[in-house]
């Protein structure tokens, strides 16, 4: 079967960076594939893309070594089977508030005797290989969010659930829950602390932490911190962070005499 990079990096104590998928295209996964990021999440949550789109997505990932993880809409069996079953490498699952939906997540994504997956990985053997039922509970990854007052109340228990590999900050949703205004990097100290909470815990227990954020900065400190999965920004907010940097040189030019406009 095909390795995943995400297991070698961690394994090797590094630490991958993590691209983010919200919009709907091929052709803008493949470019960002061939960008050079460790992983690329496609965004069934919050981005503009349904099962029909993820799945060129995929295969537009493929044309490279970037491993392709999928951030499904809920904790729900069927979606996260289909998306395994699709060639995705790693799942994360929103709103992981407690042991049982830990272990849930757990059982969904990993075949019998260690869970309760359902046989039928039809492009995943493509992308994976012909061995892929042997080693798919070994090789693929899966990622719980932690982004709730109650998943903190719940987090030994929810990371202690044998085959959790790692478990996903979102501080937008974090700072919520804490009361705080949402934000990826300067969080309110609130959520710093519950932050640096999450990071010692999942250390403790041997979990990979993993987080969000909006600039290259904030994961660099992060990563320095000790956390091994760090996404930056996304295709949609870097396709505006250059589009503004162009329009902004360009009305800025000098003009002569009375012309305006273009």
């Amino acid at each position: 079967m095909r390795p995943n990079r995400l297991r070698e990096i961690w394994k090797s104590g590094g630490a991958a960076l993590n691209g983010w998928l919200a919009i709907p295209n091929s052709f803008s996964a493949e470019t960002m594939a061939h960008q050079g990021w460790d992983a690329l999440t496609i965004d069934l949550q919050h981005g503009v893309v349904d099962y029909q789109a993820m799945v060129p997505m995929l295969q537009a990932l493929s044309t490279t070594a970037t491993v392709p993880v999928v951030r499904v809409p809920w904790l729900e069996p069927g979606i996260l089977m289909k998306t395994l079953d699709a060639g995705a490498y790693g799942v994360i699952c929103p709103m992981v508030n407690t042991r049982e939906d830990a272990q849930k997540l757990v059982a969904y994504t990993h075949y019998a005797p260690r869970g309760t997956r359902s046989f039928g990985p039809v492009r995943a053997l493509l992308y994976g290989g012909a061995d892929y039922a042997q080693h798919a509970n070994d090789t693929i990854v899966t990622f719980a969010m932690i982004e709730t007052a109650q998943a903190l109340d719940n987090l030994d228990d929810i990371l202690s659930v044998e085959g959790l590999d790692a478990i996903y900050i979102g501080p937008s949703d974090l700072s919520l829950a804490l009361g705080c205004t949402p934000t990826f990097d300067d969080v309110d100290p609130p959520v710093a602390q519950a932050i640096d909470h999450i990071l010692a815990r999942a250390k403790a227990h041997g979990v990979v932490a993993a987080i969000h954020n909006g600039s290259p900065e904030a994961a660099l400190a992060r990563i320095a911190k000790g956390f091994q999965f760090v996404t930056v920004s996304s295709d949609a907010r870097l396709m505006a962070a250059g589009a503004q940097q162009v329009v902004a040189k360009m009305r800025d030019r000098p003009t002569s005499g009375s012309a305006q406009g273009y």
